[in-house]
């Protein structure tokens, strides 16, 4: 499937095969959608400035809701400076940078442990949470890691990396 992406006011065509953009037809559902991609995105961008919560799984589960009910609420995360990069590269290859892998998994491994331990009496809610962090991390870590600058660089005095500056 192809997605539209506006960039410099031309349309640049998109393939990838992990995330289908297929809005859902009920109204209901489109808004349930619409307030679970918003209260995701409001997580991830807590995220951005807590260090004990991730914002890389709040902005998955927000590109997902957005796909299946909000074009333009999809086309502007995708499109964003900061969050735009991350999502593209899963969007594309379904995959996401080792650094941010790396950073929401070790959060979700901080902040669940603390909330569960500090906050939380009772022994059912607290496996519901581990295992919530469980499903995360595993989630996270079967999902493909993207090259970035430096892992292929070639030994030499230019340090370029090939098809790239450097």
């Amino acid at each position: 499937m192809e997605w539209k992406a506006w960039s410099g006011g031309q349309a640049s065509r998109m393939k990838h095969r992990h995330l289908k953009i297929r809005l859902v037809k009920s109204e209901w559902l489109r808004y349930l959608l619409i307030g679970t991609g918003l209260l995701s995105l409001a997580g991830g961008v807590v995220g951005l400035f807590l260090p004990l919560i991730p914002s890389v799984p709040f902005l998955l589960v927000a590109v997902i809701c957005f796909s299946r009910s909000s074009e333009r609420f999809h086309t502007w995360l995708v499109e964003h400076k900061h969050f735009g990069p991350m999502l593209k590269e899963y969007l594309l290859h379904g995959s996401i940078p080792a650094r941010a892998k790396c950073i929401a998994i070790g959060a979700v491994w901080i902040s669940f442990p603390v909330t569960t331990f500090m906050f939380v009496d009772r022994i059912w809610l607290r496996v519901v949470l581990l295992s919530v962090a469980a499903c995360v991390t595993i989630y996270l870590a079967v999902l493909p890691t993207s090259s970035r600058r430096g892992a292929e660089r070639p030994a030499g005095k230019g340090g370029r990396q090939r098809g790239r500056l450097g």
